[in-house]
């Protein structure tokens, strides 16, 4: 086997033995706390959330990982507007889920969605893209 190859096996095996570990210990605290454990071993990705975390939390927390790609993209990148654009309408669609959007935020999530629109025909008239940056 390829030393290279030999590693990452090494790395997923020693992945898989932590989460095997992690899930012995919540279900020790079963009965004690309420966690719910959402993972994709294949992504080495865990989230653990407690009882108090709502769906609605669930989908700020996850939008705050899309956002922060939006945030830290170089607006050159070709899909950035789209991301950043679709994130800040879903962010002010998740603040106000239990409310009322204000006449402002309206007018916020149309010039987004006028900025998507716009995003989509560059793409669509440049579709060849270099998305090494």
């Amino acid at each position: 086997m390829h030393a290279g190859r030999a590693s990452a096996v090494m790395q997923m095996t020693e992945f898989e033995n932590f989460y095997k570990e992690l899930t012995k210990l919540i279900k020790s605290h079963s009965g004690k706390i309420m966690l719910r454990l959402q993972s994709d071993i294949e992504t080495e990705t865990i989230q653990i959330f407690g009882e108090k975390a709502s769906s609605i939390d669930k989908a700020k927390y996850g939008l705050a990982e899309a956002s922060e790609i939006a945030f830290t993209t170089a607006e050159h990148h070709p899909y950035w507007s789209l991301l950043y654009h679709s994130c800040q309408i879903a962010k002010m669609t998740l603040e106000k889920w239990e409310s009322e959007l204000t006449m402002e935020e309206i007018k916020e999530i149309s010039w987004s969605i006028d900025e998507l629109k716009n995003s989509c025909e560059k793409i669509t008239n440049n579709p060849i893209h270099d998305h090494s940056h």
